[in-house]
């Protein structure tokens, strides 16, 4: 069989290399790599030593794209294209990461174990088919002729399984090494079934800070750089920016709605005149593409998988029939329940958005050119501005934060908060940018860099730090009398007599945060192991000093714990292992000489070819 997969190879391999070949032409020749700047040999990063070339990252971030686009069935926002970017980095860094602790660890794969993994255990995406699936099941004998057959060779699936199997069994031993001593005792699991289960009310006093002056904390200058030192990295910051912005909507009108519900019912028409197959207008008409690929069809389950609107439509069918058009905010549905039993239901739908008539559309896109031609990319800031007043668009400004999308009046504008944050400058315009539901322009008014600030920029904000851990300091000593004196009367008349207020908690476990005293801090800790009705000593937090009394506490229930023992010990397993391999993976990540070349090969680009950074640089 090996000899089978490989037997497409040369083809397919000629085509890949043809197709990279071209790919390289087309980015030397657009400038995408600029003027020497970047080569096929430039890399995005080194890990351990071990090169990852830029083109790599280029070609994997296009495939991400790809796909995404193809399953949206839209363009891509900035952010996505970024976000996709960094999937493709951190997948070559932890592909490459892998390979080398194979090699360390003497992990190979042989032939015979490809064999047998590829006819024995194929892949989710396989099993999932369905042209393998007989009732709504994987069917392995119909696996098994589709791997004899001309078909799986001709499609390339035999070298796609064992590209797939060479990469995923090392894997697979790997983690298995990695896991190899993972357990969990049933004292273990009866601690987390008391931390879960064990619950606790008290009744307490709180010092917070806020109740201590300014005034009676000296914060001095010696401190404020020691405390800066030791927690710097704690003062990170994401690169800010203040933008100005343009919009033109797309304003979708009662007309708009009306045109596409009335092709809805005229497309219904022709489903039930049997010009077409509900199947082929899935694939030619529907807006949802994933959806529409396989027919239309959403697969087989239950309720709840719909918003209410499509779900209660399709379970007033009768399987074989269409639905009148179905309104959601997605728009309208056409819906055709295959088969039913019971609340399981196999259905199918066309998806028409609502969408603004050819004649609005083509006004709105006229108006979008004029912004374009006179701001877009301008090197003049005051184009912007000329731009809003010859077309009459109001400019309404947002604050930027790197890494997070752009909202304006609690509107989302897509693509602006990447671009800023990703090479442009003060005062530079940017491209026009498109989406679903309208246009963006957008100019750059400021900009504060990412990273750790200096001292000074953040001075007051680690003065207040250290004021706050003094201010618990101060309040200690009055928790210390409070607490004495709760003890030889009662925390009410101790509080009474301070004009202190003493509040209560409803019951809590360990695991849960508690009202007003916190989750998963000393105050909870002590509600577990102070006697019922004793008083505390002082408990200190991050953000308060406490005085307790425990008014009633339950404990677990050893026999429900042993019913539910195995349950729980199954489901604690897969999160131990989960637990392992992400830090596994984590540490090979910390203990790996990583160079990150992204932020050079955007300067460098930009450089070359005088333009703005890639959007998807870091």
């Amino acid at each position: 069989m090996l000899q089978g997969m490989r037997a497409a190879t040369k083809w397919i391999w000629v085509f890949i290399a043809a197709a990279f070949v071209g790919g390289f032409l087309l980015m030397d020749t657009s400038g995408l790599l600029g003027r020497s700047a970047i080569t096929p040999t430039t890399p995005v990063a080194t890990v351990n030593g071990e090169d990852i070339l830029a083109t790599q990252w280029y070609a994997l971030t296009q495939q991400l794209e790809t796909g995404e686009t193809q399953s949206s069935g839209r363009t891509l926002t900035l952010e996505e294209r970024e976000r996709l970017a960094d999937q493709a980095y951190e997948q070559l860094v932890g592909e490459v990461l892998l390979r080398q602790e194979y090699r360390r660890r003497g992990i190979k794969v042989t032939n015979e174990e490809i064999e047998n993994a590829a006819r024995y255990s194929p892949p989710p995406q396989l099993m999932q088919s369905p042209e393998l699936q007989t009732e709504g099941q994987f069917d392995p004998a119909k696996y098994q002729r589709f791997l004899a057959s001309p078909l799986a060779r001709q499609q390339g699936v035999l070298v796609q399984l064992e590209n797939y199997y060479r990469s995923e069994i090392p894997k697979q031993k790997l983690f298995e090494q990695v896991l190899s001593d993972v357990y969990v005792s049933d004292e273990r699991l009866w601690t987390f079934w008391k931390d879960t289960h064990d619950s606790a009310q008290v009744s307490f006093v709180a010092f917070r800070p806020d109740a201590v002056p300014d005034s009676r904390v000296t914060v001095t200058d010696a401190e404020i750089r020691a405390f800066y030192d030791e927690h710097k990295d704690e003062f990170e910051r994401p690169a800010r920016a203040i933008v100005s912005v343009m919009t033109i909507p797309r304003i979708i009108t009662g007309e708009d709605s009306a045109a596409v519900r009335a092709k809805a019912v005229a497309l219904k028409q022709e489903l039930e005149s049997g010009a077409r197959t509900f199947e082929d207008a899935a694939r030619a008409e529907s807006a949802d593409t994933v959806s529409g690929s396989n027919g239309g069809d959403l697969g087989r389950g239950g309720r709840d998988r719909f918003v209410a609107d499509f779900e209660n439509a399709a379970y007033a069918l009768a399987p074989g029939r269409i639905s009148d058009p179905v309104l959601t905010p997605f728009g309208y549905h056409l819906i055709k329940v295959d088969s039913r039993s019971g609340d399981t239901l196999s259905l199918r739908h066309i998806l028409l958005r609502i969408e603004q008539r050819d004649e609005s559309a083509v006004l709105t896109d006229r108006r979008a050119d004029s912004l374009a031609r006179i701001a877009a990319t301008a090197e003049d800031p005051a184009k912007f501005d000329e731009a809003s007043r010859t077309l009459r668009i109001p400019i309404t400004r947002g604050a930027v934060i790197e890494g997070e999308p752009l909202t304006i009046g609690g509107e989302y504008v897509p693509s602006v908060g990447a671009w800023a944050t990703s090479g442009a400058e003060q005062g530079d315009i940017s491209d026009l940018f498109d989406w679903e539901d309208g246009y963006a322009i957008a100019r750059l008014d400021s900009l504060v860099e990412g990273g750790v600030p200096k001292l000074d920029a953040v001075k007051d904000e680690v003065r207040a730090r250290i004021a706050q851990q003094k201010k618990l300091d101060i309040l200690l000593n009055d928790a210390r009398t409070l607490a004495t004196a709760a003890a030889s009367t009662s925390l009410e008349q101790a509080a009474a007599g301070r004009s202190l207020d003493v509040g209560q908690t409803e019951m809590f476990t360990r695991t849960a945060p508690a009202q007003r005293l916190g989750r998963l801090n000393e105050a909870i800790g002590a509600a577990f192991a102070l006697p019922i009705g004793a008083i505390s000593a002082p408990v200190r937090t991050e953000d308060a000093v406490f005085v307790l009394r425990v008014e009633r506490r339950t404990q677990s229930d050893r026999a429900e714990f042993e019913a539910q023992k195995a349950t729980l010990r199954e489901q604690q397993l897969n999160a131990y292992r989960q637990q392992r391999l992400q830090e596994f993976i984590q540490n090979l990540r910390d203990v790996a000489d990583i160079e990150d070349n992204r932020k050079n090969l955007a300067r460098a680009q930009a450089q070359a070819a005088n333009l703005p950074p890639l959007p998807f640089a870091p």
